[in-house]
Formats: C-alpha cells, sequence, structure tokens
C-alpha cells in the first residue's frame, strides 16, 4: 500500500512564494491585471481576424495563433496561481499538476514555432513578394500548423510518462505557484538523471533551434531590405517587421534571463525567481496583442472602426 501511494500520489502542494506570504494577496492583484489584459487584447484580436477579410492572410492567421495560445498559458497559470495567493488554495491533484505541467511547457514550445513562423512569413513577404501568395498557399498553411502542433506534442508528452514513472514517498510540497517538469521531479525519491537530461534535451531541440532559424531568417531578411533601391522602401519593409522583432524580443529575453538567473544566480533569493518565472509566464500573453495592436495599421484601423460603430449604436 505504502509503495502503491508513492507511484500514485493524491495530491501534491503548491507552496507559493515562500518568505512573501504575508505579501500574497498584494502580489495577487498585478496578476489579475495582467490576466485580465491577456484575456481581453487576445480576445479582440482574434475577433478582429476572424470577423474582418482584409485579415484573412497568412501573417494575421499565424498571429491569431499565437493569441490562442496565449490564452491557453494564461488561462494554465494565472487562475491557479490567483487562487493560491488570494484563497489559500495550494493543493492540487496529481492529475492536474501534471495537466498544469504539459500545457505550460507545450504552450511556450508552440509560441516558439509560431514565432519561427512569422519569420518565415516575414522573410517570404520581404524576399519573394510577387509569389507570397502561392509560396504560403493555405494548404501550405495548415501543413506548418499541423507540423506545429505534432512536433510539440510529440516532445513534451514524454514529460507527463517520465513523471508517473517516479515515486513520490517523502514530501509533496513544491516550492513554487505551479508545476513544471524538473521542479515535479526533484521531490521524488529515486534517480532522476532521464528527467533532467530530456529535460535538457527539449529546449535544445527545439526553442534554440527555432532561434537559430530565427536569426538565419532575419539575416536573410536584411540583406533583401538593404538591396532595396529606395529608403521608403527599405523602411516599409523594415515596419512591416517591427512587431515580430518586439514579440520575440518579449519572449526570449526573459527566457534568457530566467534560465541564466537558475544557473548562475545563487546569491537570488529563491523568492524572487519565483516571482519573475511567474511574470514571466502571465506578460508576454498581454504584452503581445498590445505590441501588434500599436505597430500593425490595419489592426489599428479594424480596433478603433470596432468601437466607433459600438458607440454610434
Amino acid at each position: 500500500m505504502y509503495n502503491l501511494s508513492c507511484y500514485n500520489p493524491g495530491s501534491f502542494i503548491l507552496a507559493g512564494i515562500p518568505g512573501l506570504e504575508k505579501f500574497h494577496v498584494w502580489i495577487g492583484i498585478p496578476f489579475c491585471v495582467i490576466y485580465g489584459l491577456a484575456i481581453v487584447g487576445n480576445g479582440t484580436l482574434l475577433y478582429l481576424i476572424v470577423v474582418e477579410d482584409s485579415l484573412h492572410e497568412p501573417m494575421f492567421f499565424f498571429l491569431s495563433l499565437l493569441a490562442t495560445t496565449d490564452l491557453i498559458l494564461s488561462t494554465d497559470m494565472v487562475p491557479k496561481l490567483l487562487s493560491n495567493l488570494w484563497l489559500g488554495s495550494q493543493e492540487i491533484t496529481f492529475t492536474g499538476c501534471l495537466a498544469q505541467m504539459f500545457f505550460l511547457h507545450f504552450s511556450f514550445v508552440v509560441d516558439s514555432a509560431i514565432l519561427l513562423t512569422m519569420a518565415l512569413d516575414r522573410y517570404v513577404a520581404i524576399c519573394f513578394p510577387l509569389r507570397y501568395t502561392s509560396i504560403l498557399a493555405p494548404q501550405v498553411i495548415i501543413k506548418l500548423v499541423v507540423v506545429i502542433v505534432v512536433r510539440s506534442f510529440s516532445v513534451i508528452l514524454p514529460d507527463v510518462f517520465l513523471l508517473k514513472r517516479l515515486p513520490f514517498c517523502g514530501t509533496r510540497i513544491i516550492p513554487h505557484t505551479y508545476c513544471e517538469h524538473i521542479g515535479v521531479a526533484r521531490l521524488s525519491s529515486t534517480d532522476i538523471s532521464i528527467n533532467i537530461w530530456y529535460g535538457f534535451s527539449v529546449p535544445v531541440m527545439t526553442v534554440a533551434s527555432d532561434v537559430i532559424f530565427i536569426a538565419v531568417s532575419y539575416i536573410f531578411i536584411l540583406r533583401a531590405v538593404f538591396h532595396l533601391s529606395s529608403q521608403g522602401a527599405r523602411q516599409k519593409a523594415l515596419g512591416t517587421c517591427g512587431s515580430h522583432v518586439c514579440v520575440i524580443l518579449i519572449f526570449y529575453t526573459p527566457a534568457a534571463f530566467s534560465i541564466l538567473a537558475h544557473r548562475f544566480g545563487h546569491s537570488v533569493p529563491r523568492n524572487m525567481l519565483i516571482l519573475f518565472a511567474n511574470f514571466y509566464v502571465a506578460i508576454p500573453p498581454a504584452l503581445n496583442p498590445v505590441v501588434y495592436g500599436v505597430k500593425t495599421k490595419k489592426i489599428q484601423d479594424k480596433f478603433v472602426l470596432l468601437f466607433t460603430l459600438k458607440k454610434t449604436q
């Protein structure tokens, strides 16, 4: 019975942000605001892309995928965080923990792949403008989406089985606000070398390779832009990439900082690392629709038109 309970733990305890318990209520307020912005921003973006025929282009289709994934990422983490901080609801079932872990990592890998696909879209639009619609035909876009989903599902699903095989006979208190693969694996009373190596290899196989291909895409884009004859044409071409570059920086820069902080920032208090990890997950989904709304004129125009019509009705 003891061994059975080890391999089938009923639940875990999410400790929240250790050392900042008396500030939990106040810490929850910005996360609630950020989550609201993410829901409203991405929801509005999806609505505009669906109802406006002029936004039925490959770039905006990829943007709608990014918005959908951001909604999944925010909803996977923030509601449980708020219930923890505000209601003291720290318990999470083992199944719920696995589900949260899966969708957290799955959304992250999908987001990275979508950013790579959007870089491909900008590369084709700038380097092959006359063949843009034929290269990124609907059937090609569907194939790209299938590849993104299958790749992400295939590399993240093993995490679930790697955790399910572990015994959890000791503490079941997770010193964090959400479940993530290695954080849960470290609670096991057995060797987790496979989990560590697989957890290391997945970002290398997916996110790191995506970053390399995005960089290569922009090398070709910049080379094509600087070969354009007029200054106006160069500025217009670079302008179409501005929002995408901002979203790339918002997504990858905090991730790189978080990895470096966990690896080398041994003097940084753990509660600060946990707090930063939560902001890193919550903020990009809220900022992405703002960036595209500010930097993409078509979305600006449709957004203004939408609210103008609502006021006149």
